[in-house]
């Protein structure tokens, strides 16, 4: 199933009902008097957070929102019925973005948190309205309001603790599957992650938890549209720590890539989505140790690499399908988001 975490909406609010003309009929009355009633409230449009959902998805299969409308009113000097509202139900962390203005409206952070987005219109004043010491029949009311209607955009953030990032491959969903209880499919082909996937990590001594995120993989000139693109970068935004996965049987056998290659090819792309990402702590983890014969070599360069790029302030040489370094990896994220 497609994962989506933008989507364009139409809402209208609901009209509101007609007044009515009535005159009522009595004896000894002959002519009666108006007792024509007001026509209720159209319904209002309403978004709400709810926390079993998780993407954007039945938007992209309906896009059009409307609430109901108010009832006429009635003789008697019965008003019209209000319209029902509508509640629309998103994930928690959706910004609600008016696109005429674009801007952020407002960010839905907190377990049903209700946003009041198009007002219903008032109902019309039905002839009772209207009598007067000079007018005792009056022939006159008039017409509801129209409900308030808006273009929206909705976009989702998934707001976590830790985000990974890396080339295709790079053992970035191996890793989140061995530490949490994310189900990640995984396999030695490009593009195994095709949609974020939070993990959850559980400090047992006090019994924190952290949230890790994984994103589709990053390529040479995602930039342009290649691959699954950069949009996914936006859930970046929010955490605290990026981990920058390398797959280090990649260096030096394919492509004539070096440490230093890979490392620009993955933060030139982010840099062309949004360079303040760039100023987020990184840490450098070099996967698949388990394929090295040697790895004194690229200690040396990984002492180089912390010198050149002031971003990156630790690395880890890690096998997550050999589970060698996970553990040591695993607490100090825990002790770097709890201090």
């Amino acid at each position: 199933m497609k994962f989506f975490d933008e989507a364009i909406i139409y809402i209208k609010a609901g009209k509101g009902g007609n007044g009515c003309i009535s005159f009522h009929h009595a004896k000894f009355i002959p002519k009666g008097g108006p007792d024509g009633g007001n026509g209720g409230k159209g319904g209002d449009i309403y978004f709400i957070s709810d926390n079993n959902i998780n993407n954007l998805n039945n938007f992209h299969r309906k896009n059009n929102y409307i609430s109901q409308d108010g009832f006429k009113g009635q003789n008697y000097q019965c008003t019209g019925k209000n319209g029902k509202n509508l509640f629309i139900r998103v994930p928690i962390g959706t910004n609600i973005i008016d696109i005429k203005k674009n801007i952020i409206i407002i960010s839905l952070k907190k377990n049903k948190q209700v946003f009041l987005a198009a007002k219903g219109g008032n109902g019309g004043l039905g002839n009772i309205n209207f009598k007067s010491s000079i007018n005792r029949t009056p022939y006159k009311r008039t017409e509801g309001v129209l409900g308030e209607k808006k273009k929206i955009k909705l976009e989702f953030i998934i707001k976590a603790d830790v985000s990974v990032l890396g080339l295709p491959n790079s053992g970035k969903s191996t890793f989140i599957e061995k530490i949490s209880s994310a189900k990640t499919k995984t396999g030695d082909y490009f593009f195994t992650t095709t949609k974020p996937i939070l993990g959850i990590i559980k400090n047992k001594l006090n019994n924190s938890f952290i949230s890790i995120l994984d994103v589709p993989s990053i390529i040479n000139k995602s930039s342009l549209g290649k691959g699954l693109g950069l949009s996914f970068i936006k859930h970046f935004k929010y955490c605290n720590l990026l981990l920058h996965f390398i797959d280090v049987s990649l260096i030096n056998i394919k492509n004539n890539l070096s440490l230093s290659n890979i490392i620009n090819i993955i933060n030139y792309e982010i840099k062309k989505y949004d360079k303040k990402i760039l100023l987020k702590e990184q840490w450098l983890i070099l996967n698949k140790i388990d394929l090295l014969y040697n790895k004194d070599d690229l200690i040396y360069y990984s002492k180089k690499i912390l010198k050149e790029y002031k971003f990156i302030s630790k690395f880890y040489f890690i096998s997550s399908k050999k589970n060698i370094g996970i553990k040591k990896l695993s607490l100090d994220l825990l002790k770097y988001l709890n201090k």
